[in-house]
């Protein structure tokens, strides 16, 4: 079967007539035209890891636990992905098995949801009883007894008492097949990444009392052995765009930062080109729907090919690549995948389909002109689900989303050139921060429905983050008390001075105090 030639499900078109046979595209006998409209592929640059992240890649590779975190842009996909490449090669790939707290992140590592992988269902019992569901389930038992590696991307999205219950889960299970009782995670290394800032887990209006946040969890801070806040951003490089978005993240807004988010404040209708992003999925659709029927243009529908086994298909549809893809000349698209990351085109990156052409055995592709000047054939891409190292769904579908309009919940790893967000529905902490945190400069940013009270952070949220300020002072403070150094005289023996550090042990100021005759 030729993917999306026989694919294409419908033509509809949303003018006057009710449907419309698109005529056919032209073979396309030079490619290469529309591959990309530049002469040659620039070499892929070497990543310079900044000293954080080496410290973390330094860690990992010494088989510890760490918790990673960091604003919105500061490079945590990538040293994510890096990390990952260090486990496979620790643990071989098949003992490493990389999660999310949702579909769309899952997808993004090629994993799975950390739900699927645990083997607990809804979790809505005590430890005990869900111990006793992966005990009966023979794949996810088998998933735990492999695991020796562990990773779980967008932790903000899990609460306390799941936290608990799967490091419950680990040790009972690991004791069992290692014979070694009470060791955290059952020696699993654990790699856990994501902003508490951002999006939260949902409230449970029933349990108030509810430990919300992963970090409440009893076992938190002993199941890593470093938790590091990376600071150095990438997306953005405006000084005053930096400032803002970390008063925002923070929940706090001063007279500087109003003045200057006022000026990007318009009710008027939003550029064409600009991305609009709304709190509530029916806007969304409804922007969508509405801007593709003023293109009075037939419509392409692509359905995606799925491959696979339940529970692991089921994830594919909660993945950012839809089910159905409706194109048309003249469709504002973004691209959901890195796919070429080396000429900037990226998860992120808006352009306009300009035609439909006959691409040899590949059937009808569009080819979309990048906002960057780039014009490209988009083939098809494939998405996997991967149970350790074992392929168990796939999904092939183009990777393009419609960009009028998207929902700021499915934005999250995103960079955005032109963006207008519409707030005046923002209805939970983070929301505003994850919303305008994907755009990369002021030039690019269009507000609407902007009140100063939507921006809010969690207080239990700041009170963690506390910490993180507060061991960093320590250390500083250590390392100032190491520079120092202390000077003794001796009575006995006045050509005698000793400079040491003040962390110098007493055995080694004993001794050189002694060797020179001053006790």
């Amino acid at each position: 079967m030729k993917f999306l030639s026989t694919a294409i499900a419908a033509y509809r078109c949303f003018s006057t007539k009710t449907s419309a046979k698109y005529p056919r595209g032209t073979q396309l006998k030079n490619k290469k035209k529309y591959r990309v409209n530049e002469s040659k592929t620039p070499k892929r640059p070497r990543i310079k890891w900044t000293e954080e992240q080496t410290q973390i890649l330094d860690t990992v590779s010494s088989g510890e636990s760490v918790f990673i975190t960091g604003s919105a842009g500061t490079g945590k996909t990538a040293l994510l992905q890096q990390i990952i490449k260090i486990l496979n090669e620790k643990h071989t790939r098949s003992r490493v098995f990389k999660t999310a707290s949702t579909g769309v992140a899952a997808c993004a590592l090629k994993g799975q949801t950390l739900h699927s992988f645990s083997g607990v269902g809804l979790a809505d019992a005590e430890p005990e009883i869900l111990l006793d569901r992966v005990l009966s389930n023979k794949k996810a038992y088998s998933r735990w007894v492999r695991v020796r590696a562990l990773v779980i991307d967008e932790i903000g999205l899990i609460d306390a008492k799941y936290f608990d219950t799967l490091e419950f889960i680990a040790r009972v299970v690991k004791s069992e097949e290692a014979g070694v009782e009470d060791e955290i995670w059952g020696g699993i290394q654990l790699v856990v990444t994501g902003d508490f800032f951002q999006l939260p887990p949902i409230p449970d209006r029933s349990n108030l009392r509810r430990r919300q946040f992963a970090f409440e969890a009893d076992c938190w801070d002993s199941s890593f052995r470093l938790q590091v806040e990376v600071k150095k951003i990438f997306r953005q490089s405006d000084t005053n765009l930096i400032k803002l978005l970390q008063n925002i993240r923070l929940g706090k807004i001063d007279p500087e930062d109003l003045e200057l988010l006022e000026k990007h404040c318009s009710e008027k209708e939003p550029d064409s080109s600009a991305v609009q992003l709304y709190p509530m999925t029916e806007d969304v659709n409804r922007v969508n729907k509405n801007k593709m029927e003023s293109l009075h243009k037939s419509v392409r529908v692509y359905s995606a090919l799925d491959s696979g086994d339940e529970p692991w298909t089921r994830q594919l549809k909660q993945g950012i690549a839809p089910d159905e893809l409706m194109l048309a000349v003249g469709a504002r698209v973004m691209l959901c995948m890195n796919f070429n990351p080396w000429r900037k085109l990226v998860n992120g990156s808006t352009g306009t389909v300009t035609k439909f052409c006959n691409v040899y055995d590949k059937g009808v592709l569009p080819v979309v002109k990048f906002d960057s000047g780039i014009e490209m054939i988009i083939e098809p891409q494939t998405w996997v689900v991967t149970d350790g190292d074992k392929v168990v769904a796939k999904r092939k579908q183009l990777p393009l989303i419609l960009a009028w309009a998207l929902s700021i919940h499915k934005c999250q790893g995103m960079s955005i050139d032109n963006l207008h967000t519409d707030l005046s529905r923002a209805f939970d902490f983070g929301m505003v921060y994850v919303a305008l945190s994907r755009v990369r400069s002021l030039d690019g940013l269009h507000l609407s429905g902007f009140d100063p009270s939507k921006i809010k952070a969690h207080p239990k949220v700041l009170e963690f983050y506390q910490r993180f300020c507060v061991d960093k002072d320590k250390k500083e403070e250590d390392d100032d008390a190491s520079d120092k150094t202390i000077h003794i005289e001796s009575d006995t023996n006045p050509s005698f001075v000793l400079h040491c550090k003040p962390n110098a042990s007493l055995v080694s100021w004993y001794n050189t105090i002694t060797k020179n005759g001053c006790v």
